[in-house]
């Protein structure tokens, strides 16, 4: 194994460098093979990256779907031989959520930061019509915020936390019939997205020619139903014909359990049942070590590849697709990213002059609107005004009038009073005199 690793560390060191040459100066006529006349030292490349990739260590990232009590905790700790933080899932949350836990994890000399995403709650819900729609905006955002750490200034990809999803451990519950629409939904969503092994879960609930029919049917649903799951790679000729031969046997059936049971002289992880023991680790009950060889010891670092190169790249040219970068220009001619920066920097301020533009116009179309408001009610107020004025002119003369006529009669009623006043003067002035003749004429009478 560590001379496959070797290997293949040394051809991608070589790739790399090749890769970061101007592709016009790539061609067979300007590479000239050559011979060394003696030792220079460069073969221990392989050796330095080797001993550079264990120093920073590694990280892989895995994801489990599939229904509540299905064995995906089981199987993890089954997995990698330990006991990760579980705890118990029930049947009654309203939606899929993701829980991610991140373990240091060391074998050897070899350091792994290990992540382990569950569902929960995956099929759960009466209606599972959006059942896979957290699982890819999970996956999304770790694409997100991998590709906001490569956009920034000042990098630091070196030591960051890679979270991007390498494998999708998808578990497909023991029916023996067929694989539920919402398997197959969710992985049509996800095979874009993630690399997906497939898994029959509790694989001991099945008899063994109804499992391998039951392999035949999901392998037979999966393409017709244009499904791309994981194919272990057989580029590689130091892994080809393993791989090659594991392709043959997805999905993999397999046995979790952590308990030890004593079978012959040994002990062994194994469930047991009134009638019998079926071990984990052993093939001919479960694919749990073709499972365990595939996806650790040959394939770990295609898997973190095949996420970087193919999946990331995806999402990545989407996104920047999205923004409007391109590598060529309509003539098919190669457009720089300071050429693009700048076109798009001319479209934005464009459009932000035109929304400028716009929204002046519709200012000063909003003011004209108002002040023809304000003199509409103006000229009502005006008119109101007016009205109120003519109203009270009216009035006034009304009241003039009035007054005209009480001032006449006052002036009629004093006259009246005054003549009544200077009759009864005369009358009061007479009557003395008439009263002394009275009393003289009695007198002389």
């Amino acid at each position: 194994m560590q001379s496959r690793e070797i290997t293949w560390l040394g051809r991608r060191g070589a790739q790399s460098r090749i890769d970061c040459l101007p592709k016009e100066n790539i061609c067979s006529e300007s590479v000239r093979p050559l011979s060394l006349s003696g030792h220079v030292g460069f073969d221990s490349l392989p050796d330095q990256l080797v001993n550079k990739s264990t120093s920073q260590g590694f990280c892989f990232n895995i994801l489990c779907v599939g229904e509540t009590g299905i064995g995906k905790s089981t199987l993890m700790d089954t997995l990698f031989n330990t006991s990760f933080e579980n705890s118990q899932s029930t049947h009654y949350e309203s939606q899929v959520k993701l829980k991610a836990q991140t373990y240091e994890l060391q074998e050897s000399s070899a350091r792994l930061k290990l992540t382990i995403v569950n569902s929960v709650g995956f099929g759960d819900q009466i209606n599972k019509e959006d059942s896979y729609k957290p699982i890819i905006d999970y996956i999304d955002a770790q694409f997100e915020a991998y590709l906001q750490e490569e956009l920034k200034i000042k990098r630091s990809l070196h030591n960051y936390h890679d979270t991007r999803i390498h494998a999708c451990l998808y578990f497909i519950s023991p029916t023996g019939h067929s694989l539920k629409s919402l398997d197959l939904v969710t992985m049509k969503k996800l095979d874009s997205k993630v690399n997906i092994i497939p898994v029959i879960a509790k694989a001991d609930t099945i008899a063994k020619n109804e499992l391998h029919k039951f392999k035949i049917k999901i392998m037979g649903e999966l393409v017709s139903n244009g499904v791309q799951i994981y194919q272990f790679p057989i580029d590689d000729e130091t892994v080809a014909k393993i791989n090659s031969t594991m392709n043959g046997h997805l999905p993999f059936a397999v046995i979790g359990s952590t308990e030890e049971v004593k079978v012959g002289n040994k002990m062994v992880k194994a469930r047991q049942y009134p009638w019998g023991v079926v071990q984990v680790e052993n093939e001919n009950h479960s694919d749990f070590v073709k499972l365990r060889e595939m996806l650790v010891c040959v394939n770990m670092e295609d898997l973190r590849e095949q996420t970087h190169t193919r999946h990331y790249e995806l999402y990545r040219r989407c996104k920047l697709e999205e923004m409007g970068f391109k590598d060529t220009d309509p003539n098919n001619k190669p457009v720089s990213l300071q050429e693009t920066y700048e076109a798009k920097r001319n479209e934005f301020l464009g459009e932000l002059h035109k929304k400028e533009e716009e929204m002046r116009q519709m200012f000063v179309m909003r003011v004209k609107e108002k002040e023809s408001q304000l003199k509409e009610a103006e000229r009502e107020l005006q008119d109101k005004f007016e009205h109120l004025k003519k109203m009270h002119q009216d009035e006034r003369k009304k009241l003039d009038e009035k007054k005209s006529l009480l001032d006449e009669e006052m002036s009629i009623f004093n006259k009246r009073k005054a003549a009544a006043e200077f009759l009864q003067a005369q009358a009061f002035q007479t009557t003395p005199q008439m009263n002394l003749k009275k009393d003289k004429d009695r007198k002389n009478y």
